[in-house]
């Protein structure tokens, strides 16, 4: 499929609030952003700040207490959200977009080998007979780093690493353009997390895939990424280049993400953010941000405009 402008997805205004006996839960609330072809953005931000839920958003894996889901989803130039349930999953889901999910023990049946597993893909979204998918399969494995005859093991039988690396055979042999990498190393060590993220970058240069990664771990995130979107309490409030971000983010709450990072040759000892993120049900008027933030002042009371400066946005109204 031929690109909007060099452009693989443009998210506008994206809205998905869950039901609750308390009230809606704004997990996603507004969010924008873009991601160009062959490129990788790495999302940041606190754990319950709605990374996940943006994720579940833009692949439409709604669970059954949606409040409100609303907003556009621009896929190669074309509002997927105008297609039915059905045409989405059949033309979409695993065609188009895939996921590689938190916890890749839980995506694997236990009870299958691995190999038919990844090649399920394959065999319902693209037509292959089981012979074509399990060769298919057979090339992926071996672009993720995975020894042919792992095909034929149970996840029970394989380490956490190769479980993921298996998962993310799971998301490409379909040949997807886009990605959704959700925590993907967050329970790995770190030679490991290292080389799940060779890997990455392998692909993505192989392979031409453009990569949405969640996660809240910036120092290894850095490594894949070429754009940063930060979110916080249900919205970005950051976006902008990984080269211009890591050295000097704007947003509040991005510099005190950045602060936190322990770095090697540093005098200066790690920060920690003080307070805790509100609460989603009834999140504050005006910044999300501003209980917490060092900076506020009279005008954070209000809704901060999205303020353009340098090729970057920030939610913020020290720029205004």
């Amino acid at each position: 499929m031929r690109s909007e402008n060099g452009r693989l997805l443009r998210v506008e205004n994206l809205v998905m609030y869950f039901a609750t006996l308390r009230g809606p839960v704004q997990a996603v609330d507004g969010v924008d952003f873009e991601l160009g072809v062959n490129r990788a953005v790495v999302i940041l931000g606190e754990s319950g700040c709605g990374k996940s839920s943006l994720a579940k958003a833009i692949l439409r894996l709604l669970p059954r207490n949606i409040a409100k889901y609303s907003g556009r989803v621009y896929l190669h130039g074309r509002d997927v959200m105008q297609l039915s349930d059905e045409e989405f999953r059949q033309s979409i889901r695993w065609v188009e977009m895939s996921l590689v999910p938190q916890a890749a023990m839980n995506a694997l049946n236990p009870v299958l080998r691995v190999g038919d597993q990844v090649a399920e893909p394959a065999i319902i979204h693209m037509g292959m007979s089981k012979a074509e998918a399990l060769e298919a399969a057979r090339t992926m494995f071996q672009r993720v780093g995975v020894a042919e005859d792992f095909l034929n093991r149970y996840p029970f039988e394989l380490s956490g690493g190769m479980r993921q690396r298996v998962a993310l055979a799971m998301a490409l042999v379909t040949m997807p353009s886009l990605v959704i990498l959700d925590e993907p190393t967050s329970a790995l060590d770190l030679l490991t997390q290292a080389n799940i993220f060779n890997t990455l970058k392998r692909i993505k240069k192989e392979l031409g895939t453009s990569f949405i990664l969640i996660t809240h771990d910036i120092a290894t995130s850095s490594e894949l990424a070429d754009d940063v979107a930060v979110m916080y309490a249900g919205q970005i409030v950051e976006t902008g280049e990984a080269k211009d971000f890591f050295p000097d983010p704007l947003h509040p709450y991005s510099k005190m993400l950045m602060a936190s990072v322990p770095r090697l040759r540093a005098d200066q000892d790690p920060q920690f953010i003080t307070g805790q993120p509100p609460s989603l049900i009834s999140p504050p008027s005006g910044c999300r941000f501003a209980e917490r933030c060092p900076a506020r002042f009279e005008k954070c009371a209000e809704e901060p405009p999205v303020i353009e400066r340098d090729g970057r946005k920030v939610r913020c109204w020290l720029y205004a």
